[in-house]
């Protein structure tokens, strides 16, 4: 089986796939209010060209493929998207991540489509606070998730943003959440992406800080939860509730990062910190041979730097998140 290495011998087996860079939330730490610079549709890449992409990674031993956004159940036909990617030969491990607020009209399909596992944004369980982050209804989030339990999705993942004097306080809530619905939690410092992310930087929190305050009310032993990201586990000892850290910037994890993300564009990102990229849409549309297109892929990963500079060179990266892909 052929694999992708990076040049720091970092073996490269998970895309994250952006199908949309809008969103129908405004999280103000994502995209500023009144933003509307979105792509051209005319220049997002069609199904099948995704669909050729995500297959030429898989044979070259790309195994996990995340669909992300801005937020991708706004992309409409994404189900029937799902499937064919499930359908492509390699890809073993296929899951999505939303804000949930169209989950519940599409969660059945979804599954049906193969998505086998979701990862849900929420950044609060409070309606008043998750309006002052977002300017959105928890209720619609609450409906989605609910549906996607019935639909059968396991495990969902709910990731947090924990920002101090933003939502810190609603950290034990979030948990208390998470085990009276079996979702598994996981928490993630925030990162100085575009504007609006270093704006966000002022609320920063070491979850080194939220991890201390919560055992000083739970017991947490060691937990794992499969999966391809960087989150480190615990676990809520006599629940089944594991909760990740996710931390880019107290301790990054850059010597295992194993991902590229896939702008709806057909920019390849090599890494969320740095300025490396690789367009794969005019080789697309220039007719590019699947042999070529691999070789394409191989180069953009040689591009892959060593780490991030979030620490050293805050202010580097000027394009948002929802740009980039989850």
């Amino acid at each position: 089986m052929q694999t992708l290495t990076d040049p720091f011998g970092r073996r490269i087996e998970y895309v994250r796939l952006s199908v949309t860079d809008r969103c129908d939330l405004r999280c103000f730490y994502c995209m500023p209010k009144g933003f509307n610079d979105f792509e051209e549709p005319e220049h997002w890449l069609s199904f099948d060209e995704i669909e050729r992409v995500m297959a030429a990674f898989a044979r070259l031993g790309t195994r996990r493929v995340r669909i992300t956004g801005g937020e991708p159940l706004v992309r409409k036909g994404l189900p029937e998207l799902a499937r064919r990617l499930q359908e492509v030969p390699g890809i073993e491990d296929l899951s999505l991540s939303t804000n949930a607020v169209q989950l519940a009209r599409h969660a059945e399909a979804l599954r049906a489509g193969g998505v086998q596992r979701l990862n849900v944004s929420l950044d609060t369980p409070d309606p008043q606070r998750f309006r002052e982050i977002t300017g959105g209804k928890l209720e619609k989030v609450i409906e989605g998730l609910m549906a996607a339990k019935a639909a059968g999705f396991a495990p969902i993942k709910i990731n947090m943003v924990v920002m101090k004097g933003v939502n810190d306080g609603d950290v034990e809530a979030m948990v208390d959440f998470c085990i009276a619905h079996d979702f598994t939690l996981r928490f993630i410092e925030t990162m100085p992406m575009g504007d609006t992310g270093r704006a966000a930087g002022d609320h920063f929190l070491d979850l080194g800080v939220v991890r201390e305050r919560l055992e000083r009310r739970f017991e947490l032993i060691p937990g794992v939860m499969p999966g391809g990201g960087p989150a480190r586990y615990l676990q809520v000892a006599g629940t089944d509730l594991r909760i990740g850290f996710i931390t880019p910037l107290s301790q990054h994890f850059c010597e295992t990062c194993n991902r590229v993300r896939l702008s709806v564009d057909g920019t390849l990102y090599l890494c969320l910190g740095q300025a490396h990229k690789f367009e794969l849409r005019p080789l697309l549309r220039a007719g590019i041979s699947d042999a070529d297109l691999e070789d394409a892929i191989r180069q953009a990963i040689a591009l892959k730097p060593e780490r991030h500079e979030f620490n050293d060179k805050p202010g580097q990266v000027v394009r948002f998140m929802s740009m980039t892909g989850g």
